[in-house]
């Protein structure tokens, strides 16, 4: 029987798939931190904050699909519409323009415009490695739920920078339909080392133009507006054997 493992947090988000889990009869368990308790079986599908989940798996023998750090570079500039480069805390600091900086694929500090480098924070490693983005303003920002290479669910979480909640999750249906239509683009011409499952997000710029913002494991990604039922057979592909 398939397991369904949740981090000690009883987010609206956990709760979300923790019912639809019930639902389809699999068995649901928490972590402590990175303590999983015994599974019944070996078939676990790991929906966790993005710091627990690698452990966790390797804890349960198994492994989590998410792109590669040079993924967002990587793409064409023509999804992208911005300059952005993988680079290291030190060479990030030693910017003296604003930009926005933000770890590849953890939350190790907060993504954000930072005025110059010295207004990063200061106890990062200077190794580390972290993404340099040209500052964009965004009128909207989609996150897809994607699953070789179909948009599986969508919902907006930002509009003009606020975070979308409840009856906002209610995008203009056309708007919605051309985030998909993006997204789906995107897909399609995406490097080959993108992962069949992941959490794609997509954006309106203020020029009117669709960008991708980022993309991250579905494993540790925030649900928001989307399907929960549709995002949990991505979350479930994100989970593999190792």
């Amino acid at each position: 029987m398939t397991t369904l493992i949740l981090s000690g947090r009883h987010t609206e988000d956990a709760q979300a798939l923790w019912r639809v889990a019930i639902a389809r009869g699999w068995d649901v368990v928490r972590a402590r931190g990175i303590t999983v308790p015994p599974l019944p079986d070996p078939d676990a599908v790991i929906y966790v904050e993005a710091l627990y989940g690698p452990p966790i798996a390797a804890a349960v023998g198994r492994a989590l699909l998410e792109p590669p750090i040079d993924w967002l570079p990587a793409l064409s500039p023509t999804l992208r519409h911005r300059r952005i480069e993988l680079a290291t805390v030190a060479a990030a600091r030693a910017s003296t323009a604003p930009a926005f900086v933000k770890p590849p694929n953890d939350k190790s500090f907060a993504a954000a415009v930072y005025a110059s480098g010295a207004a990063l924070p200061p106890d990062l490693d200077p190794a580390a490695p972290v993404l340099i983005a040209e500052p964009v303003r965004w009128r909207s920002e989609y996150r897809c739920f994607c699953l070789d290479g179909e948009v599986a669910t969508a919902s907006p979480y930002l509009r003009d920078g606020a975070l979308a909640r409840d009856v906002d999750y209610a995008a203009p249906a056309d708007e919605l339909a051309a985030a998909i239509a993006f997204a789906t683009q995107a897909l399609a011409q995406a490097p080959a080392t993108t992962p069949r499952a992941l959490a794609l997000d997509v954006g309106l710029l203020a020029d009117g133009r669709w960008a991708v913002v980022e993309a991250n494991g579905a494993w540790g990604a925030g649900i928001y507006g989307c399907d929960p039922d549709r995002a949990l057979d991505v979350i479930r592909a994100a989970t593999v054997a190792p």
